[in-house]
């Protein structure tokens, strides 16, 4: 329960970093798009209206025939003021596609700063002056964003929006209060280009499932820290079904236990309302006059104890629902979630692969890397 105290009582501060004063640096966006998604053309739109003097937006695919071609030419017909260039590239450098489609694409990024985003974000317009601010510390390696889910659809993007809302975001926080910097999050990872050079490029992560966090977690073998931003980005939620919903989650959480099996053994401790269940019985159990006899002080503390898990979690609902408003909407959803994500988390303690995309990847890196902190594993799509 003090991980939902922690996570209602400290939230990330609503003042944003600061902005370039002078010496703007030029900045390359890298949107690696894989098909044709319900709100992507208005997710993409959100970086072309950007307030900063000098960007180039890169959007890869690797098939001549996928959906997303046709929004990227929408986008440079409707913003014809903007560097938007589309790469089409079917070259394949590892096992994971998407950093196949990033080195690709990083050929033709012309600026000194990198900014990588998935394509499932929508920001404000002052996201790139904020996310870049931070590099100009030379002892900033990486920045990234935490990110809070919208669900588009139903019920199952519904739950699956909770699972980021009130359990991924949460737990980020917490661990950034506790003083934890190792996180690299694929809403957004802002880096210099020399930074990128010198930790061996993307090819470094063409075999890593969680490339987003191995990035930043190269980049802090070099003695570079990551910065984790003020700015809280927008994630659409779209799976339609409880399989793909299903995939999805197996996919973050096999994730988390390929880089830190220990850590994944101790998720379970964060599943609040099975514990708030079994506390509620454990209360019921002890009331029976012999033992409430014995031990006066017994019954009461296991009541306050379950009566206060209960409060911090409804808080940690609020406070997930302050920017959707579905508080009410949502609220019989809790314990659902609560629940599927201890089952998920029963099945991913098996297995050796996850599905991208339609494509089955290997859970284990062939490559050693240091072990990554609990729930410091971001999502791709």
């Amino acid at each position: 329960m003090y991980s939902l105290v922690v996570a209602f009582a400290m939230p990330f501060s609503s003042k944003r970093a600061a902005t370039h004063q002078a010496g703007w640096s030029s900045v390359s966006v890298l949107k690696p798009l894989c098909g044709m998604e319900p709100r992507l053309y208005e997710n993409l739109v959100t970086f072309c209206e950007q307030s900063y003097p000098c960007f180039q937006l890169l959007f890869g695919v690797s098939s001549p025939v996928d959906p997303a071609i046709a929004v990227v030419r929408r986008l440079q017909a409707a913003y014809p003021h903007c560097d938007i260039e589309l790469v089409i590239d079917s070259r394949v450098h590892g096992s994971n596609l998407k950093v196949s489609n990033l080195i690709n694409m990083a050929q033709r990024a012309r600026h000194d700063i990198i900014v990588l985003a998935d394509s499932d974000i929508a920001v404000e317009p002052d996201y790139l002056n904020t996310v870049t601010a931070p590099l100009a510390n030379p002892d900033t390696g990486v920045v990234t964003c935490l990110y809070r889910a919208q669900s588009v659809g139903g019920f199952w993007p519904r739950v699956g929006a909770l699972f980021i809302n009130e359990w991924f975001a949460p737990s980020v926080r917490v661990a950034h209060a506790g003083g934890s910097r190792r996180f690299g999050f694929g809403a957004t990872l802002a880096l210099r280009r020399t930074t990128l050079e010198n930790i061996g490029g993307f090819e470094t992560l063409k075999d890593c499932l969680a490339d987003d966090y191995w990035l930043a977690e190269h980049a802090r073998a070099l003695g570079l820290t990551t910065v984790l931003s003020s700015v809280m980005v927008a994630t659409d939620v779209i799976e339609p079904t409880f399989t793909t919903l299903w995939l999805r989650e197996m996919r973050w959480l096999r994730t988390i236990r390929s880089v830190n099996p220990a850590g994944f053994a101790f998720l379970f401790i964060t599943f609040t309302s099975p514990w708030l269940m079994a506390g509620a019985l454990l209360t019921f159990s002890l009331t029976g006059a012999d033992i409430a006899a014995a031990h006066p002080l017994v019954a009461p503390s296991a009541s306050i104890s379950t009566l206060t898990g209960s409060i911090a979690r409804l808080l940690l609902h609020a406070r997930s629902s302050r920017y959707s408003q579905t508080f009410w909407r949502d609220l019989p959803l809790v314990p659902l979630r609560d629940t599927l994500l201890a089952l998920q988390w029963l099945f991913a303690a098996f297995g050796s692969q996850v599905v991208w995309r339609g494509a089955r990847i290997p859970v284990l890196n062939r490559v050693a890397q240091p072990r990554a902190s609990i729930m410091e594993i971001s999502d791709d799509r």
